[in-house]
């Protein structure tokens, strides 16, 4: 995986993406390890490359997402300016990903307007699509409610 074929970068200047490359790092994490833990300081964004990672939220660790595509990012919080993580990150399998710190992230899109809008909507198009995800499966667990008020 490098960095031009993961989603949130595709359409970028070619220089932007090498940029982003030369900043990120390749990291592995075996089986049972931690990317983060909610609350733990959001300063990364991480691109999977290989395994699978659970996000989950809350104390008892309601699983919100398994993360297993090849390009997904992981701990989009980072970029939206949170102080802290707001799901946990669990390797189901072997991880390696690439490690980006969001402050030179940030640096690099703010050089290239252009890169950033694209990074932007891209990234609230993934927020978007895993938001609607929860609600679906929300209304599965719970089932869907009749609309009508008989207030």
């Amino acid at each position: 995986m490098v960095i031009r074929d993961a989603y949130l970068f595709q359409g970028m200047s070619t220089e932007t993406q090498e940029k982003v490359a030369a900043a990120a790092r390749e990291e592995s994490y075996p089986q049972g390890a931690f990317l983060f833990r909610t609350g733990d300081p959001a300063d990364y964004l991480y691109i999977l490359q290989e395994g699978r990672v659970r996000l989950s939220m809350g104390n008892r660790g309601h699983i919100a997402l398994v993360v297993s595509e090849p390009g997904d990012a992981i701990g989009w919080s980072s970029m939206v300016e949170n102080e802290g993580y707001t799901a946990s990150a669990e390797c189901l399998l072997p991880v390696r990903v690439l490690k980006i710190e969001k402050r030179a992230l940030i640096q690099i899109l703010e050089r290239d307007p252009a890169g950033g809008v694209i990074f932007f909507r891209r990234l609230a198009g993934l927020i978007g699509r895993r938001l609607t995800n929860s609600y679906k499966a929300t209304v599965s667990l719970h089932g869907e409610k009749d609309p009508r008020s008989y207030g």
